[in-house]
């Protein structure tokens, strides 16, 4: 029996809402294999992150390397790649390797605006990693960043879109969660015409891991065998349901319900 297999290369978040614990959990939803390798570890909770230790980048090559030349892979799926030497290593691999239906979500920017990269490793990120990419999932944030744009509106989005692919990804996918007008939309380009995705706005304050969900569930589709643009469509509605039943724990913002299914939801 084949099983779809997929890699997620990303941080892992100790309070289990976002980074590889929300990879891992949207592979498994989805009948998918998920591996990880870790590029850093942090201490964090619904409050927020109170400590981050990174990885070596040879350390998470080996990783990489590891499932790879045993397991195999059908999709692979990058998060937070904290510095610019594990960008550029990973990046590598990915030129050599390569890393199939490679799904790029570009963490360099929180929904908050929060700045998670240095300027060094957005760099490395635009001009390492993007070229290779199969589809980059940005936030309004990144998109700007990765752009050069002003983005308060759909058109701009469409705009940023373009601009992004024109780095060398395949597909762009610009998030408009944090957008005023439009909240929930967001623009798919394929590198010829730029799609509009409109979905319900789930109103809840537990929004923890979305974007690592809806790119670990686009790769998990990708595994699959689904086309890109179904694959993106399966993944934004999987998201919407698990906001439908995010988890309100802790004392600050709670993460999506990636089991939704298993915790009583209709």
């Amino acid at each position: 029996m084949s099983i779809p297999r997929a890699l997620t290369i990303a941080g892992s978040d100790s309070g289990g809402g976002a980074g590889i614990q929300a990879d891992l959990r949207t592979f498994a939803f989805h009948c998918v294999h998920g591996m990880s390798a870790l590029t850093c570890v942090t201490a964090q909770n619904t409050l927020g992150v109170q400590g981050v230790v990174p990885l070596e980048a040879d350390f998470v090559a080996l990783q990489i390397e590891s499932v790879l030349g045993d397991i195999g892979v059908d999709s692979v799926k990058t998060g937070m790649l904290f510095d610019a030497p594990i960008i550029r290593r990973v990046a590598q691999l990915a030129a050599q390797l390569p890393l199939p239906n490679l799904v790029v979500d570009p963490v360099m920017v929180s929904r908050t605006g929060a700045r998670l990269l240095a300027d060094e490793a957005v760099a490395a990120l635009r001009d390492s990693l993007l070229p290779l990419a199969t589809i980059v999932t940005p936030n309004l944030h990144e998109a700007r960043i990765l752009s050069g744009l002003t983005i308060e509106t759909i058109e701009d989005m469409a705009a940023a879109a373009q601009r992004i692919a024109a780095l060398g990804a395949r597909y762009v996918l610009v998030k408009g969660g944090a957008l005023g007008v439009g909240r929930g939309s967001d623009v798919f380009y394929d590198g010829k015409q730029t799609v509009v995705l409109a979905t319900e706005t789930v109103d809840t304050p537990h929004t923890h891991g979305t974007g690592c969900t809806l790119a670990a569930a686009i790769a998990a589709q990708l595994a699959l065998g689904e086309p890109l643009p179904t694959a993106v469509r399966l993944a934004k509605n999987y998201v919407t349901r698990a906001l439908h039943h995010s988890l309100a724990i802790g004392g600050g913002q709670g993460p999506v319900g990636h089991f939704w299914p298993l915790i009583g939801a209709k």
